[in-house]
């Protein structure tokens, strides 16, 4: 029973940060979901919201890492889901910097980067490669479509990823479309997290 509530973390913490982050999105004045990246929401009176969201999806990724452990398949997996699990919990606990001009009056792309937005960003980068090498490492299986799915997973996950850093570097090609680019490859991810914890639930 204690291995399936771990896991059932793993289950949760997608659907959860996704519901918060779209909640705001639709409710925040001078914010543009399809322009602006999800990290973008810690600002106003009402970031404390989306810093929570980061903590907690990190907190029940991290329990998630734990069950993983415990259960198998892949130590290594493991370690890479709580990777991903420490990233969201710094990007939680480093605001990022403003970019592509939200909040409202900032410059698109500041010359000048914060200790915390840096930190931020490397906190982020450290999770999404994590969770892009876990989903290589989970690929290893005796289930052929398991096998397909978490390679191609891997791969969307990753190319999207590196698709929004260019529009939040203000790439003229995809800079109004960097925030959509980035929730394709978060639900890319929680997706493949919360399918392989339902795969081990019922294993």
């Amino acid at each position: 029973m204690r291995n399936q509530v771990l896991l059932a973390c793993g289950m949760a913490a997608g659907p959860l940060f996704t519901v918060a982050y779209l909640l705001q999105g639709a409710s925040r004045v001078g914010y543009r979901p399809f322009r602006h990246p999800v990290s973008s929401l810690a600002f106003s009176r009402a970031g404390w919201v989306q810093t929570v969201n980061f903590l907690l999806a990190g907190l029940l990724s991290l329990i998630f890492a734990v069950g993983l452990w415990r259960v198998g398949p892949s130590r290594w997996g493991a370690l890479l889901i709580s990777a991903w699990a420490v990233g969201l919990l710094g990007a939680g606990a480093f605001r990022t910097d403003p970019v592509s001009g939200y909040p409202p009056g900032t410059p698109d792309q500041l010359q000048r980067h914060t200790r915390a937005g840096a930190l931020h960003d490397l906190f982020s980068l450290i999770g999404f490669l994590a969770l892009a090498m876990a989903c290589f490492v989970f690929a290893l299986s005796n289930s052929l479509w398991w096998t397909i799915y978490s390679i191609v997973s891997g791969v969307l996950f990753a190319t999207t990823m590196a698709l929004a850093s260019a529009a939040f570097d203000q790439h003229q090609r995809w800079v109004d479309l960097g925030g959509l680019i980035q929730r394709i490859s978060l639900t890319i991810g929680w997706t493949w997290q919360m399918l392989l914890a339902v795969r081990l639930l019922r294993t």
